[in-house]
């Protein structure tokens, strides 16, 4: 019989492997989006119980959507070399096993914005199908960027109706916001499999309109994201802390775009993932400092 300690490191090590395929750590992308939103919207933090389920919510559908990815992805994760060690491909997780654990997230997700309002409820089926639809867009349109950004868009707009019961100007543009960023750092990370999508027939917009096309097309969305900064910062009637996060992220965006290099998977590992951690970090940083001081 099994001892104690070694069915906890067990259940440990298989948790790690979860997190590890949902790639739980980039979460860090739209999540400070969201709590930048909830902090204007709050004016500050709003009550313990709201803040629990709106959390709940969005780990719970971005680690849905993320397992399920990975499920529909699985057979062109084995064919590409740059993703062929993933953990579907080499049979570390079962496809029942994601699942399942697409199935709890979703259910978890849905459950917890009926404890936020009705109308978070109501929304719920329209975000649970952003995230599905996402995993399958690649097959038939390059426009997969930017349904997977308005997926993402949809954390920070949630997390202020989650707040205020209703909509308004600046979540919408901070949505934007989210779905320029993160369309954009997605062409660039996509620019890795231009040759291996157009062998097998997947939809991106560095295959369709290659390797200048694509970063041309990135680097305008960053350029509209960081606008766009501006226009949240002046609708929210944010403070210098804020915009000195803005200033920092337009040099960041310039460090990104200009370390790109394609046949260097460490460099756009950086560049698209570790780069944009740190943007998106910064930003919830400098507003939380410009609305809590």
């Amino acid at each position: 019989m099994e001892s104690t300690n070694n069915i906890f490191t067990k259940m440990i090590k298989k948790i790690r492997t979860y997190g590890e395929l949902v790639m739980f750590s980039h979460t860090l992308f739209s999540l400070p989006f969201a709590l930048i939103a909830l902090f204007i919207a709050s004016n500050g933090l709003p009550r313990p119980e709201l803040f629990f389920w709106i959390m709940v919510c969005l780990f719970a559908g971005r680690n849905g959507a993320n397992a399920l990815n990975r499920y529909v992805d699985q057979k062109y994760d084995a064919m590409n070399p740059r993703t062929a060690s993933r953990h579907m491909p080499k049979g570390i997780v079962k496809s029942r096993e994601v699942l399942i654990i697409t199935a709890l997230c979703y259910a978890l997700f849905v459950f917890a914005a009926y404890q936020i309002n009705m109308l978070c409820f109501y929304l719920s089926p329209i975000a649970l199908g952003l995230f599905t639809l996402y995993s399958y867009t690649k097959r038939f349109t390059w426009l997969c960027h930017l349904v997977l950004g308005i997926t993402c868009a949809g954390a920070p707009v949630g997390a202020w109706i989650a707040v205020t019961g209703g909509i308004d100007l600046i979540p919408i543009v901070l949505g934007a916001v989210v779905m320029l960023w993160v369309s954009g750092f997605d062409i660039v990370y996509g620019t890795q499999d231009i040759d291996f999508d157009r062998s097998v027939g997947l939809f991106s917009i560095p295959a369709k309109f290659g390797l200048s096309g694509a970063l041309t097309i990135a680097r305008v969305f960053h350029l509209m994201m960081w606008l766009l900064l501006i226009v949240v910062g002046i609708l929210g009637s944010l403070g210098i802390i804020y915009y000195i996060g803005v200033g920092i992220s337009a040099l960041l965006l310039l460090i990104e775009h200009g370390i790109i290099d394609p046949g260097h998977r460490m460099k756009m590992n950086f560049a698209a993932y570790h780069i944009n951690q740190l943007i998106s970090t910064l930003l919830l940083i400098t507003t939380a400092f410009d609305i809590f001081l």
